[in-house]
């Protein structure tokens, strides 16, 4: 563990990723406990006002303030991109080690319907299914995780094609192991790198996702708080309050770089070479 703080204290942009990210963890987490406003009492008396001391980011349309929905917001957010990368990586990597695994008529059924889905633009997909389940939050998780498992599937494929014709699996199975023990404890254990990467990297296309459907309708409903249905929301006032729209879509940002950074650095971490270079 100290060799990786090591390797991350000399990794610019991976220190750059963990600062921006622990930034918006403790916002999200501690502000909402501090704040005397409420992400959805309407003060219509004060709405489209400027950032000042009472309140720093403005107000929106409705009065609200703008901080305020953006650290409830991020909840939510940050919430989502989690579950999505959960369920995607537990289906994904479940149904790719054992197409990498198994091979045969397995291996092919399993990977001709990954690259089916993945012959669509994920976007465009979680788009088409959220419309087709109904404008709701879990409807568009449920359409983002779908998305993203292809993905985690063709890692864990790759992994497990590797890792099965090593000695220490042969070994394993010639000693009558069941195949979920081995699958587990020598295939996916020592596989774990590369998928740590991915989880990383597609934890910032998930916030990105689910913004992009909130922003459409298709995901969180008024009045709850969340970025992309609020940049949607307060588009249409940039021009003369800017800052109602170009908050949450800065948050948006900030998380996506800051989860992109770290998966890029937990990369050269597990690439021996590159972690030499650093050392």
């Amino acid at each position: 563990m100290s060799e990786f703080f090591s390797f991350l204290r000399k990794n610019t942009l991976a220190m750059a990723g963990s600062l921006i990210l622990l930034a918006l963890v403790l916002v999200i987490v501690v502000g909402p406990m501090i704040t005397p406003y409420s992400p959805t009492k309407l003060d219509v008396l004060h709405k489209l006002a400027a950032p000042s001391f009472s309140h720093w980011l403005g107000t929106d349309a409705f009065g609200r303030d703008v901080f305020t929905r953006i650290m409830h917001g991020g909840r939510a957010t940050l919430a989502i991109g989690v579950g999505v990368v959960a369920i995607a990586f537990v289906v994904g990597v479940s149904f790719g080690m054992l197409a990498g695994f198994a091979g045969g008529w397995t291996d092919s059924v399993i990977m001709r319907i990954v690259d089916a889905i993945l012959a669509f633009p994920a976007l465009v997909l979680a788009i088409a299914l959220a419309a087709a389940f109904g404008p709701s939050l879990e409807n568009a998780m449920l359409a983002v995780a779908i998305t993203l498992a292809p993905q985690f599937a063709r890692v864990a494929r790759s992994q497990a094609v590797s890792i099965s014709v090593k000695p220490y699996v042969e070994a394993a199975i010639s000693l009558g192991l069941p195949t979920p023990r081995v699958l587990f404890r020598y295939v996916f254990l020592n596989g774990l790198g590369p998928l740590l990467v991915q989880s990383t990297l597609a934890l910032g296309s998930a916030i990105l996702q689910t913004a992009s459907l909130g922003f459409l309708g298709l995901g969180a409903q008024p009045p709850m708080a969340e970025w992309g249905a609020d940049v949607s929301a307060n588009l249409q006032f940039v021009r003369g309050a800017a800052w109602v729209a170009l908050a949450p879509g800065m948050a948006i940002l900030l998380a996506v770089l800051s989860f992109n950074l770290i998966g890029d650095s937990l990369a050269d971490w597990f690439n021996p070479r590159r972690r030499s270079e650093l050392d």
